[in-house]
């Protein structure tokens, strides 16, 4: 393959006929004659020699079309009825040519479909016999290729309905890439190979959007439970392990602050609270809402070592409803990465993609969302299913 700037020396007709001569002559061999020449391989003269023996011509035919070529392509028509088909010959070549080099680019050769698109503007005026001679395909190819016109248009009004399908979904969740928009669009009664998903997001230009990654540096505290998780977020029993954090919100020119405790059974958000402070008082909270809706006693409860996770409050509570308290490691985002994951999502999905103008859409927002996230946002791990859904079919 020719690299980008890469130029071709090109040898005259005479040239090449002199150096096979030289060969056939018993000049020297391939190695040394091209040496002598000055060619850069001995596969040049090799080829010069094969289409000499074989009575081909040694015309350079590579790149534009030369004045020595014959502009008129095709296998030439040279016996005639009269003068008026004679004539009518050569303007369907000349007219053919024409339409030849607008669908072409240098002058180039052009696909056979475009080939067979020109013969079939051109049959009603042409014979069909004439064109596929000009056009140097195969009559066979050509009326294999007019059978499937009625097939290729309804795979093209096909793809048009998917794409519009796509782009639909695509506004709704920008998060999606094109794994997720294949289960989505089979949700919606599109079987569809992934690799063809994959095409036409490309083909329109549409991606997921790219989540950032942000390091967390915890906070040496009173209380420091041992890291009883040690990153096992896998395979775990439905209220066996819990994990909580908290997020900041931007909103105007303050921050609100988002407490969440999430199951990794499924990855259910199991509460949350939201508050203008990141104080004491959200994690509590969020604890007593907890434990409304779930029977904590026994379940590990793991967070980072915030100041709210490490005070003396906090462990009163997990020792009021019998929470086993567990904590990552300082300053190491990892042992906790379940949570810090949905907050990406979180904010890649739903926060950065609106801007709310009252307390109230944020929150309507905020509350939207986190049904979205149980009962509607299926997931891999979940063999593509929400949690919600999961735990409902796992209980069955």
């Amino acid at each position: 393959m020719a690299k980008k700037g890469q130029t071709f020396k090109h040898y005259t007709e005479d040239f090449k006929l002199k150096a096979v001569e030289m060969y056939l002559n018993g000049d020297g061999s391939y190695k040394s004659l091209s040496k002598q020449l000055g060619l850069k391989s001995s596969t040049q003269l090799k080829s010069w020699v094969k289409k000499y023996e074989e009575g081909g011509s040694l015309v350079d035919k590579r790149g534009k079309m030369s004045s020595l070529d014959n502009p008129l392509m095709g296998r030439p028509k040279t016996k005639f009825q009269s003068v008026v088909e004679e004539r009518d010959y050569y303007k369907a070549q000349v007219e053919y040519l024409k339409k030849r080099l607008s669908k072409s680019t240098r002058g180039g050769e052009i696909k056979k479909s475009v080939r067979f698109e020109i013969i079939n503007k051109m049959k009603q005026t042409y014979p069909i016999t004439w064109l596929i001679e000009i056009a140097e395909v195969k009559r066979s190819s050509y009326y294999k290729w007019v059978k499937t016109i009625t097939l290729r248009k309804k795979r093209m009004k096909q793809d048009q309905d998917l794409m519009e399908k796509m782009l639909s979904v695509h506004n709704q969740h920008k998060e999606f890439g094109y794994p997720r928009m294949v289960i989505a669009l089979r949700e919606k009664g599109f079987i569809v190979n992934h690799k063809k998903v994959y095409r036409l997001m490309k083909l329109m230009n549409i991606q997921s959007v790219i989540r950032k990654k942000w390091r967390y540096f915890g906070k040496k505290g009173s209380k420091v439970y041992p890291n009883l998780v040690n990153r096992e977020f896998k395979d775990r029993k439905k209220n066996e392990v819990l994990v909580s954090d908290i997020t900041y919100i931007p909103f105007q020119n303050k921050f609100y602050y988002l407490s969440v405790v999430q199951d990794l059974y499924n990855n259910e958000i199991v509460s949350w609270k939201v508050s203008d402070r990141n104080n004491l008082k959200l994690v509590l909270d969020t604890i007593e809402d907890l434990n409304k809706k779930r029977n904590v006693y026994g379940t590990i409860l793991h967070s980072d070592q915030g100041f709210q996770y490490t005070s003396k409050k906090y462990n009163k509570r997990l020792n009021k409803y019998g929470i086993r308290g567990s904590h990552s490691r300082k300053g190491n985002c990892l042992d906790n990465a379940c949570i810090e994951s949905f907050f990406s999502h979180f904010k890649t999905e739903m926060l950065y993609q609106y801007d709310f103008k009252t307390e109230e859409e944020l929150i309507q927002a905020i509350e939207t969302y986190m049904y979205h996230y149980n009962y509607k946002r299926f997931q891999k791990r979940l063999n593509h299913r929400a949690p919600v859904e999961y735990r409902i079919t796992m209980a069955a």
